[in-house]
């Protein structure tokens, strides 16, 4: 038997505090558990409210446009609506909610600059940024999804293909009716691409493909795969691979401690007739998939950021309502220092991505800077998570709280895309003109 919540105890309830209230439901769980009649069920879903709220300390928002602004109130208002209710259980279930595939097409995460022509929104690469920031602060996982399909597969056929691969392939990617996955990265190539051993072979009016690639996000539900491969003479083509191309497979990896929301899997590739005009006709060389790599990097630089705000967000209202000793432990002078420590590496990577948005637009952004803002805004966002759990104390590792998510996802972001110490060597050869990757 269950009580049954008159009316004005439900509002009381909804308008407590909702760290307060959790104090408040655990309590009345409790006490439930020894008496279920003496204690009513007290409704779950507050505890997950998203009181999210983006910190700008050094008014930054005075940077953007009106048009910026809006599209990232309207990303923003989807994640809390959409992504924060159910993110939790997802991750605790290692599963994608497929669900919001049509809400990011909707939204215009899937190639947010591709031209309007083709389906994409035709946005600029600020406006990209920011959408990508917003859904990293709801989970890496998602951002991921929408990474993969905007910069690995919309961009490689919007940058290298045919018009006719660009009608075929991009309006339906752009509303999540197609998603695609990237294949570069094998089993005994990860940092080191060009040694992939992948090839395909001229077969008449069709290639013969052979070989696999492994970390591949979205590949277990993907409709087509951007695969990079050797041809006979060596040189490195993108391939259109369509799932249901007889010999082509994507076994999904399992028992993940990251990105657990996000599904990721391999490309298995066993004498798979792939069509000659899915070859990418406008590439060749390492170049190709490196291209589109610089695309996903520029979106994780601001990505990243977002988890970060999401873990500092968390951990600043937590210190201010948790108290210790008679008062909030804000007023702990070890808490203000990791509180000012995190605020301070938000704000200089929120003005570095900011800059590297304006050389993006204007097509003068290098390489190794956007490998740069990669590496700086990935150790900031995992630095922050892990100072964010020492706030929260044994909270921080439940799933109460996005901090543990954020910070086991992000293990995974500061390794692909290229290593963190592989972007060192970047940013080493730019300055040194010196080569030490080998």
């Amino acid at each position: 038997m269950e009580f049954k919540v008159p009316n004005v105890m439900q509002l009381a309830f909804r308008t407590l505090n909702p760290f307060k209230f959790k104090k408040f439901r655990n309590r009345t769980s409790e006490i439930r558990n020894q008496n279920p009649y003496l204690c009513p069920p007290i409704i779950h879903y507050m505890s997950k409210k998203d009181l999210y709220e983006s910190p700008d300390y050094y008014l930054a928002d005075e940077l953007l446009s009106d048009e910026h602004k809006l599209i990232r109130s309207s990303v923003r208002d989807w994640v809390k609506k959409e992504v924060s209710p159910i993110i939790e259980d997802y991750a605790q279930r290692a599963e994608f909610p497929k669900q919001l595939i049509k809400g990011l097409g909707e939204i215009g995460a899937f190639g947010p600059t591709i031209p309007v022509e083709y389906g994409g929104a035709g946005l600029d690469y600020m406006a990209y940024g920011i959408i990508m920031q917003e859904i990293e602060r709801g989970d890496s996982g998602i951002r991921s999804a929408a990474s993969v399909q905007g910069s690995l597969v919309m961009y490689p056929i919007y940058a290298y293909g045919s018009e006719e691969q660009k009608h075929k392939y991009l309006p339906k990617l752009a509303t999540g009716e197609l998603m695609g996955c990237f294949g570069l990265t094998e089993p005994d190539h990860g940092s080191d691409p060009g040694g992939m051993t992948t090839n395909f072979k001229d077969a008449g009016d069709h290639y013969i493909l052979n070989g696999a690639k492994m970390w591949i996000s979205n590949s277990p539900f993907a409709d087509i795969a951007i695969v990079w491969a050797k041809d006979e003479s060596g040189k490195i083509r993108g391939l259109i691979v369509e799932r249901g191309m007889e010999g082509f497979t994507t076994p999904e990896t399992h028992n993940k401690w990251s990105l657990r929301a996000s599904a990721t899997g391999e490309l298995v590739f066993d004498n798979v007739k792939v069509p000659k005009e899915n070859l990418l006709p406008n590439v060749a060389g390492l170049k190709g998939p490196l291209g589109c790599l610089n695309q996903a990097r520029y979106g994780i630089a601001w990505g990243a950021l977002g988890a970060a705000m999401d873990c500092y967000d968390t951990a600043l209202r937590y210190s201010k309502e948790r108290r210790q000793f008679g008062k909030p432990i804000a007023g702990f002078q070890l808490q203000q220092k990791k509180l000012a420590e995190m605020i301070t590496e938000i704000t200089k990577g929120q003005l570095l991505v900011w800059r590297l948005g304006v050389l993006k637009n204007e097509n003068r952004a290098t390489p190794a800077q956007i490998s740069m803002s990669k590496r700086n805004s990935v150790i900031t966002a995992l630095n922050i998570a892990r100072e964010a759990r020492q706030i929260l104390g044994g909270m921080g590792i439940t799933g109460e709280y996005p901090i543990m998510r954020h910070m086991m996802n992000l293990e995974s972001v500061i390794t692909y895309e290229g290593t963190h110490d592989i972007h060192l060597l970047i940013t080493g050869l730019d300055i040194t003109g010196e080569e030490a990757f080998k």
